[in-house]
């Protein structure tokens, strides 16, 4: 296998890996590898790796568990960022990590969709955020397209997927609280409903 798709190894990464792997669909499961791949690749790309704030078994950990809140384990009384951070906190600290870095971890998946903020909140929210958007189709300058054939290649995404807006959509409908004004999932749960209504108008 290639070193640039070669995963951590280690009781942290075996467990952020279980239970993405138990609670979500595969492909928002690849999603969220990729995102961990292009967070890394990233990081080498920028000079990070070296930097004494990178830290690859918490950033596996921050991208690979990001959506846990879209997954079965959530409850849909929050916003599923949050719950997601929820989710993966109770991972790590089954895991015996220290209360510093879960918390670096719980603010990254947190605000992996918070363009604006996360590059203020240090080396791991910031590489969560980008690993996330690269795989989404942003920044896409950012890492080679060699490297992004190749990953996406390991960790296939189907033709137009929309599982991850889907996710969101589905988990925003559960409660309001779930999607409140001015969050990624009131503005994709606004389209949707945008969308019924004009199928809705078209309709016989």
């Amino acid at each position: 296998m290639s070193e640039l798709l070669l995963l951590p190894r280690g009781t942290l990464a075996e467990a952020s890996l279980a239970i993405a792997r138990d609670s979500l669909s595969r492909s928002i499961l690849d999603h969220s590898i990729r995102s961990f791949l292009f967070a890394r690749l990233l990081a080498d790309e920028e000079g990070s790796l070296q930097d004494a704030e990178y830290e690859e078994d918490l950033l596996f950990a921050a991208t690979v568990m990001h959506d846990l809140g879209l997954g079965e384990q959530a409850s849909g009384e929050a916003r599923f960022e949050v719950e997601g951070a929820d989710l993966a906190a109770a991972v790590l600290r089954h895991q015996g990590i220290a209360a510093p870095e879960i918390d670096r971890v719980w603010e990254a998946i947190a605000l992996h969709s918070s363009l604006g903020i996360a590059h203020r909140r240090g080396l791991l929210t910031y590489l969560t955020l980008h690993g996330v958007f690269i795989d989404a189709g942003r920044f896409t300058d950012a890492v080679s397209e060699a490297a992004r054939r190749e990953i996406v290649h390991a960790y296939p995404r189907p033709a137009g997927d929309r599982s991850v807006a889907d996710a969101i959509v589905a988990h925003a409908i559960r409660s309001e609280a779930a999607a409140p004004p001015g969050s990624l999932a009131f503005e994709l749960l606004r389209q949707h409903r945008e969308a019924e209504g004009a199928g809705a108008r078209r309709a016989p």
